[in-house]
């Protein structure tokens, strides 16, 4: 009998594949972006990043300009908006507000929470279809009436 080389080959053990893997994963970038049933419909990812964002800035919106901020704040014109979409599908909202606003904050928070608490369901991304928590920071641009 005769034996060949191809028998010799070292196996790599479980420790060294799991370390290449975990190396060659983007932690930085989701596989799917987070979504809402007015975007499922949109299969290119550019796409449907753009109608998720769109549609969490149009909704923000609407719901702000509702309440009267811009009695309480007549120069507030836009609000950086921290959006958190959570694994759970929980989203939490925290504003951003300028020093000059500070003393506020307090009141600018409990309005933007009440108008925000009915916020319609968000489908967390998916990294490796496991649910990600992920952030945005967004400028709402509040409606300006003269």
């Amino acid at each position: 009998m005769v034996s060949c080389q191809y028998f010799d080959k070292q196996v790599p053990s479980k420790d060294e594949l799991l370390e290449k893997e975990l190396k060659s994963i983007n932690w930085q970038e989701v596989d799917e972006f987070p979504s809402v049933a007015d975007c499922d419909s949109v299969t290119d990812k550019v796409m449907r990043r753009q109608c998720f964002l769109d549609f969490l800035v149009t909704n923000i919106q609407q719901r702000l300009n509702a309440e009267p901020l811009k009695v309480l704040y007549p120069d507030l014109d836009t609000i950086q908006m921290k959006v958190t979409i959570f694994p759970d599908s929980h989203v939490q909202f925290e504003p951003k507000l300028s020093d000059s606003l500070i003393y506020g904050k307090a009141t600018v928070d409990s309005v933007l929470q009440a108008r925000l608490a009915d916020f319609p369901p968000v489908k967390p991304a998916l990294k490796r279809d496991i649910p990600v928590k992920t952030q945005f920071v967004l400028p709402v641009v509040l409606e300006v009436k003269r």
